[in-house]
């Protein structure tokens, strides 16, 4: 099968994560992005070399600086082109600097990415993945512990921008959207306002989802919600007087019983056993199971400028 969004030209005028990840994600669809670059490049480059690499290779790089008229003439000649736009500026900014929804095609998909949307006192507010989560309640239960990845950025940012701009090119295109990173953020949250049956659940709170220290100084996690699952978890640990304590908080017992051997073995215990277990691994250990192509390279800075200055003429 063709690639959905075969044909379909993608321009990403945003920095940073949330848009790369997005642009990155309909450029695995068949799309082809073209990526509007200032002068000095995308602060990901120096600031996260490997994710900047990850998300922007097969893309194409066009430097246009904004505040400059042919810079600007030629940002906006491919605004021409695109059947999808993606910025990431405060809102008012892009329309200032004159790559605005009303400087692209009536029938494009123009997405602006924002920290809080279009309404409310923190419109203009400044932020990254970590304040909006702060504002939209996700860390009420862990702070002050951070979290290992941007939720906000790459779930409710990244993610709700493409789902949204799919859903626009089903429509037929010609749509003017908004994603709020902490909107979408608290949206993730928001079905715990009423109050959790168990408390903390995911976060420590009950002995059937939790993380266990192995032997070797190495983690186990254990997430058996299930009765059945932990029925048989705690048969094979040889503990079945635990199975009526599922939704203790602790366990001594089981955290003793699990401490006692590496996680190699523990592994190799419930490989062939229909249980919810696993480990942590490190992300090498991670990246040699699940990971993609580790070898692929963005585009350097403005590498596609003149092809797209002599095509546009």
């Amino acid at each position: 099968m063709a690639p959905p969004l075969r044909g379909l030209l993608v321009v990403d005028l945003t920095r940073y994560l949330p848009g790369a990840y997005a642009s990155r994600e309909l450029l695995r669809l068949g799309a082809r992005v073209v990526r509007i670059e200032p002068p000095e490049g995308d602060p990901l480059h120096d600031t996260a070399p490997a994710w900047h690499d990850a998300l922007n290779a097969g893309k194409e790089s066009v430097v246009c600086d904004l505040k400059s008229e042919e810079g600007l003439a030629l940002a906006r000649a491919l605004l021409g082109r695109a059947d999808v736009v993606l910025e990431g500026f405060r809102p008012g900014v892009a329309a200032r600097l004159g790559v605005g929804p009303d400087d692209a095609r009536d029938d494009a998909v123009y997405c602006s990415i924002t920290g809080f949307g279009l309404e409310g006192r923190h419109v203009q507010r400044a932020g990254h993945d970590l304040n909006y989560l702060g504002w939209a309640g996700a860390l009420d239960d862990t702070a002050p512990a951070l979290p290992p990845l941007q939720i906000a950025d790459l779930a409710a940012g990244a993610l709700g921008a493409v789902t949204q701009v799919l859903a626009a090119l089903v429509a037929g295109g010609g749509a003017r959207i908004t994603v709020s990173m902490t909107h979408r953020s608290h949206d993730l949250v928001a079905h715990r306002v009423g109050g959790d049956p168990v408390p903390k659940l995911l976060t420590g709170g009950v002995a059937c989802y939790r993380i266990y220290e192995t032997a070797d100084g190495r983690y186990l996690t254990v997430s058996a919600l299930e009765p059945k699952f932990w029925r048989r978890l705690c048969e094979v640990v040889g503990l079945p007087e635990l199975i009526p304590r599922q939704w203790e908080r602790r366990l001594p017992e089981l955290e003793r019983v699990i401490a006692a051997r590496p996680l190699d073995e523990w592994l190799e215990t419930f490989d062939e056993e229909d249980v919810c277990a696993g480990p942590v691994w490190t992300l090498a250990e991670a990246a040699r199971e699940f990971g993609g192509d580790r070898d692929a390279k963005a585009p350097g800075l403005g590498d596609h400028t003149d092809a797209w200055r002599t095509e546009l003429r």
